[in-house]
């Protein structure tokens, strides 16, 4: 997303303002909290705190709450999104970032409520206007969720 030659500008600590600047993700569907740190171009590190208080505790499971992986590779989505759209300085234009592709998904363990849920994301490549990301979900130093997957930029409907 970036040339080579340049140094990828760091931005740390976005609030949610700022999160929902670049993401047009709303309850109960938005889950990224925080960005702690940004790589332009590279990388980004993002969490989410994960709550009883999630609608999908109601029915993952009763009595035994489990975040669904499917929604931690929705969170790793996002956080690239949020790399995407601040990389290319594209924050409130109407432009997403969309789902292409979703390979190599691993589920290495729970996420319950009262986890502070670190997502990690690398840009790994770009095709016209296909990205490819790697990203990592972990609590406490522990994944939780690797994939790999592939967005592409559009404009909003």
């Amino acid at each position: 997303m970036s040339d080579a030659d340049s140094t990828p500008a760091q931005v740390l600590d976005y609030d949610i303002g700022r999160v929902l600047q670049a993401l047009p993700h709303r309850y109960p569907l938005l889950l990224v909290d925080r960005v702690r740190s940004i790589a332009l171009g590279e990388r980004i590190y993002a969490i989410k705190a994960v709550s009883m208080n999630e609608q999908f505790f109601q029915g993952h499971f009763p009595g035994a709450p489990i975040m669904p992986g499917v929604l931690q590779i929705e969170a790793l989505a996002q956080a690239a999104g949020i790399l995407g759209i601040e990389t290319m300085e594209l924050a409130g234009t109407g432009k997403l970032v969309i789902f292409m592709g979703i390979e190599n998904a691993k589920f290495r363990a729970p996420v319950t409520p009262g986890c502070l849920l670190d997502l990690h994301v690398e840009f790994t490549q770009k095709r016209s206007r296909v990205y490819k990301f790697k990203g990592v979900a972990s609590v406490e130093g522990k994944a939780t969720c690797e994939v790999e997957f592939t967005a592409m930029m559009v404009d909003k409907v």
